[in-house]
């Protein structure tokens, strides 16, 4: 390749924060549930390379770009089967990563990904990474036939262009007030990365970006618990919920538990236990993760926050936020993840 910029190349970073900044200088999109990846272009070559600097271009054969010579920094992402507006199948973005190229091109068909793009760090021989991000966004939309500013409504989802007709590559829209941000933070999206306005593109750095996650409740049964690393504990707690059918379905875990918890929570789950145990297959994430369980009777109800859920389970481990004695287990549906 013949860029002023060679992979790899760190990502710039966001910080999180709980509510969205307030005032002039920010520039506001969705956050996507998806594979961070910068791309490479160079006439019909194309590299992308993940966050960690690993190349990700073969897992996703059918992602194109037009000719040229440029760097964006953007998203891998592949829509939810609902067809659902701001919603992104993470599992479904997990399974590209397979060593049998069969099954790659198989889902490649299946369940194809797009790109969408947020920053533009090269163009041609010129490094725009000095210039602040609202000169990069101006020249983004440039690169993909935008009218200045008509890529800026949050009831908008990626914007394709005349510039990326052909491909899979589209433009995220932005916003530059908190309000007009709102839907994405309140919606059925992942929350927003708001960006300064005159800030640098710096990698590896986390300045210049921030990042509010939506925040979710729901009330789920305590199925089970999970031992801790230290005999004698419990390590996490086994969230379920009913689905239509009655049936309760395990649909997370929260592992946020204090010291003092961990030890006195054995004694008091005991007398909800059902007498079942075993243990789950290692996580493919986490392979020597200890996954042994202990099944409970569905009577123990608690109140958890979580951000993120993926084929009707909630991705990352939630938090606990209080036991609820005045809840009947029977309550807790599925439905509640899906609001």
């Amino acid at each position: 390749m013949s860029l002023p910029l060679e992979p790899p190349l760190a990502p710039q970073l966001a910080r999180g924060k709980t509510a969205l900044p307030e005032g002039d200088g920010w520039s506001f999109e969705p956050k996507y549930d998806g594979f961070r990846a910068i791309a490479f272009v160079d006439g019909t070559e194309v590299r992308l390379l993940s966050r960690g600097g690993k190349p990700l271009e073969r897992y996703f054969p059918e992602l194109s770009f037009p000719e040229g010579r440029y760097v964006l920094d953007g998203e891998i992402v592949i829509d939810a089967a609902s067809g659902a507006a701001e919603s992104e199948d993470f599992d479904a973005l997990s399974n590209r990563i397979h060593p049998a190229e069969s099954r790659i091109t198989m889902l490649a068909e299946a369940t194809p990904a797009r790109y969408i793009a947020f920053d533009y760090l090269a163009d041609g021989d010129e490094v725009l990474m000095e210039l602040p991000f609202a000169g990069r966004r101006a020249r983004l939309e440039g690169l993909f036939g935008i009218t200045a500013g008509s890529a800026t409504s949050a009831d908008d989802g990626p914007i394709q262009g005349t510039w990326a007709t052909g491909s899979t590559a589209s433009i995220t829209p932005t916003v530059r007030t908190a309000a007009e941000a709102d839907p994405w933070l309140n919606g059925r999206g992942e929350g927003v990365v708001a960006k300064e306005l005159e800030a640098p593109y710096l990698p590896g750095a986390r300045k210049g970006m921030l990042k509010i996650k939506r925040l979710r409740t729901a009330d789920l049964v305590v199925a089970g618990w999970r031992h801790g690393k230290e005999p004698g504990t419990v390590g996490s707690l086994m969230l379920g919920a009913y689905d239509e059918a009655g049936r309760l379905r395990v649909v997370g875990h929260t592992s946020g538990l204090k010291a003092k918890e961990k030890r006195e929570l054995v004694e008091t789950l005991k007398p909800y236990e059902t007498g079942e145990s075993g243990s789950a297959d290692p996580s493919r994430w986490r392979p020597d993760e200890e996954l042994a369980w202990v099944a409970l009777r569905p009577e123990l109800v608690v109140e958890i926050s979580y951000d993120q859920v993926s084929a009707g389970r909630i991705r990352h481990g939630a938090k606990l936020l209080r036991w609820r004695d005045d809840k009947p287990a029977e309550e807790c549906t599925v439905d509640q993840l899906d609001a």
